[in-house]
């Protein structure tokens, strides 16, 4: 036996295949699907899942298909309050908050998914569901695609094998050929736009942040309503540019 593994706890391993699967395909899986995808019986599946759901580390959804749950949205928000990058955002973000009048977001990339760090929101009656410590494929934000191309082809090759992307409304990018299109006109423009790729009502810009080697990617961005991006978009663009400058030479 390897000292890695001297202590190892195969109950902690099986939930970490678990929670792994749930956060690359939420709400998709059932138990018995879980339980055939991990080699994991049924019983002890059952026993895990139970568990986890008690802790708040999954949900059970409309259909009994699995999420993951409340608890992790607890502990990424106590992970971007320790991040020296959230914290400068809540303090940049809120000049282009309250210019704009609508919600700004931090977010950094992880694989081909997005992970929101932090959040600032406008007064409004209609509340964007992202919370720090959320997951979503990068592909259908703003945010993920900002990021998304700022990676090589090669990066880009591994992250995305299959030709079909997941989508998350009917005006999500649904192929790799679209979205490699797509990352390269954002490479020109220095900024990426979602128009209700990922909720439905929706349209957001966002700008990469900059940083030393081996911070990782991370951008920010600002969500409004349809009725608002005319009126805002070109504000918008020029807002989320600048900030992602400042945050950027904080960063290096």
């Amino acid at each position: 036996m390897s000292e890695e593994r001297k202590y190892w706890v195969p109950a902690l391993e099986k939930a970490d295949k678990v929670l792994a699967v749930l956060a690359e395909e939420p709400a998709k899986h059932k138990l018995t699907e879980l339980s055939k995808r991990l080699d994991i019986n049924k019983s002890s599946m059952f026993s895990l899942l139970n568990t986890m759901e008690t802790l708040q580390w999954v949900r059970r959804e409309e259909g009994d298909t699995y999420s993951l749950g409340h608890a992790f949205a607890a502990y990424g928000s106590s992970y971007a309050k320790s991040y020296d990058l959230s914290r400068s955002f809540q303090t940049e973000a809120s000049v282009a908050r309250d210019r704009l009048q609508e919600t700004i977001q931090l977010a950094k990339l992880e694989g081909n998914q997005v992970r929101y760090l932090g959040k600032l929101e406008a007064v409004s009656p209609v509340r964007l569901q992202s919370e720090p410590g959320m997951l979503l494929p990068a592909h259908a934000t703003a945010l993920g695609k900002s990021m998304l191309a700022q990676l090589t082809d090669d990066e880009l090759n591994r992250l995305y094998p299959e030709q079909a992307l997941t989508p998350l409304t009917p005006h999500t990018i649904a192929t790799r050929e679209a979205l490699f299109e797509q990352l390269r006109e954002i490479r020109e423009q220095g900024y990426a736009e979602d128009d209700q790729e990922s909720v439905m009502g929706f349209r957001c810009v966002a700008a990469v942040i900059h940083g030393g080697e081996g911070q990782g990617a991370a951008a920010v961005s600002c969500s409004m309503l349809l009725h608002q991006w005319e009126a805002k978009s070109t504000e918008a663009r020029t807002e989320m540019l600048a900030l992602a400058r400042r945050l950027s030479a904080q960063r290096s």
